[in-house]
């Protein structure tokens, strides 16, 4: 990859994704890369389902996305080129397919999730596949523990959303009561707490990305109307001195 091709994706993180961009900036400069790769990405895959209202352009952008990574022809995109280096160098394919599959959920539909486990199917394929994925792309192995950690970081994250997406007039959680809210950050934290010992010996940089997952989980776990209020979160200190402490301390 070419450092203009990095710096593009890295441009693309920063105005989309900031707390990725904050977690690849955290990592040593020669992992930041393929880093800033799949957060582009995986940016590009997430707004798939909102550019239009209609379901057959999105599925055409996501179809774009599936050629790119069966590597069927090269593709003059900023992210694209990148990701095809990065599958040439040998990343599994199997974590960014699943992040393609995920999104189809999303498109065409105000109500994309029947129960629950239709909602933590969507968050493995994304936020747990691309965790995978990230692991992989920085010499790590093939890991459930990753993919664990990227799921309990892709509730938080989609908590954090939910006020945006209802004023966009989605339905986005198959039942908002706050003991159901309790029940899902429960259910994460527990994820997350059985990821950690086999985190350990899996690149750190990869990882950082869920640095805040389980403080926001714990804030819904104990104040789960603060998801409707738009009240999760962290002030700017606390968000930035936690991924420091992550960078040291890991999982």
């Amino acid at each position: 990859m070419t450092p203009d091709a990095i710096n593009a994706c890295a441009a693309l993180v920063d105005r989309g994704d900031p707390d990725r961009f904050l977690a690849a900036m955290a990592a040593p400069v020669a992992q930041r890369g393929p880093l800033f790769v799949l957060y582009a990405f995986n940016l590009e895959l997430a707004r798939a389902p909102w550019v239009t209202r209609e379901a057959i352009i999105a599925q055409m952008r996501l179809q774009f996305w599936r050629d790119v990574v069966a590597l069927e022809e090269p593709k003059a995109h900023e992210v694209a080129d990148p990701l095809q280096v990065l599958i040439r160098d040998g990343l599994p394919v199997g974590p960014l397919n699943a992040m393609i599959d995920a999104r189809e959920a999303e498109i065409g539909t105000s109500a994309p999730f029947e129960d629950e486990a239709a909602l933590w199917r969507y968050l493995e394929g994304t936020a747990g596949a691309l965790m995978e994925a990230s692991v992989q792309a920085l010499g790590g192995p093939q890991s459930d523990a990753a993919r664990r950690l990227g799921t309990a970081q892709g509730l938080a994250n989609y908590l954090l959303a939910i006020p945006a997406l209802e004023a966009a007039g989605r339905h986005p959680l198959p039942d908002g009561r706050p003991e159901s809210l309790v029940s899902l950050a429960r259910q994460a934290r527990t994820r997350l707490k059985a990821a950690r010992p086999a985190l350990r010996p899996l690149p750190r940089a990869a990882l950082l990305a869920a640095w805040r997952a389980d403080a926001l989980l714990a804030q819904v776990e104990k104040a789960p109307q603060r998801v409707a209020q738009g009240l999760l979160g962290q002030s700017e200190f606390v968000r930035r001195g936690s991924l420091l402490v992550r960078k040291v301390s890991g999982f």
